[in-house]
């Protein structure tokens, strides 16, 4: 059976904008797949253990080419379920609101710590191989202002070209953002942009 994994970084529950454009593809994706999977990681609900020095060191054997020392193995512990639970999905769907031109702070914790070596990546003679290829990729966000191509904000958007470098630094490179903007610059273009997100979210879930 298929997995989709949804990673939602948003804190706001039913009063997110972000999750009202998700739950549009969710619907749309489960009538086309019944028989997929979907589990649900949220990043302000995981207690994500800050990477302690034990865990900064294994990251560094494992990048030397050496196992993981066994005084390291319960730092690891942590690290490891969320890669496996990562690496189990077969696609994923990634919900986030941009907080200061990026990302929510606990989804960069997350991908702090499954972007391990040797595990969603490696060096080889050719250069960086990404373990994690043949994968696709919705995202999903809100944006207070407008950071649409045509906008003289597009330049601030530090969102997704982060998303875009560190998925595909691990081999998903089949990525396609969903953007609902602006969502702060009055009630009418708010529930315009809503709308047109959600019409692009359940364009996206037929043709993934």
């Amino acid at each position: 059976m298929n997995k989709l994994l949804h990673i939602i970084a948003s804190p706001r529950g039913r009063d997110s904008r972000t999750l009202q454009v998700s739950r549009v593809f969710l619907e749309a994706f489960k009538k086309e797949h019944p028989d997929c999977a979907i589990a649900e990681v949220n990043v302000f609900e995981e207690d994500m253990q800050p990477l302690v020095v034990k865990m900064v060191y294994g990251k560094y054997m494992l990048l030397s080419g050496k196992e993981v020392d066994k005084n390291m193995k319960d730092a690891w512990k942590n690290i490891e379920r969320y890669i496996n639970d990562f690496l189990s999905a077969d696609d994923y769907l990634v919900s986030t609101p941009m907080w200061n031109f990026g990302i929510p702070y606990p989804l960069k914790q997350y991908i702090d710590i499954i972007l391990q070596p040797r595990y969603l990546f490696r060096y080889t003679d050719k250069g960086v191989e990404g373990l994690a290829k043949d994968k696709k990729m919705v995202v999903v966000t809100s944006r207070g202002g407008d950071y649409s191509q045509a906008s003289p904000m597009k330049g601030y958007d530090l969102q997704e070209p982060y998303l875009r470098t560190a998925f595909g630094f691990i081999g998903i490179t089949d990525i396609t953002f969903v953007n609902a903007q602006p969502m702060d610059m009055g009630v009418d273009l708010q529930k315009k942009a809503i709308q047109e997100a959600q019409a692009s979210a359940k364009e996206a879930a037929l043709l993934f």
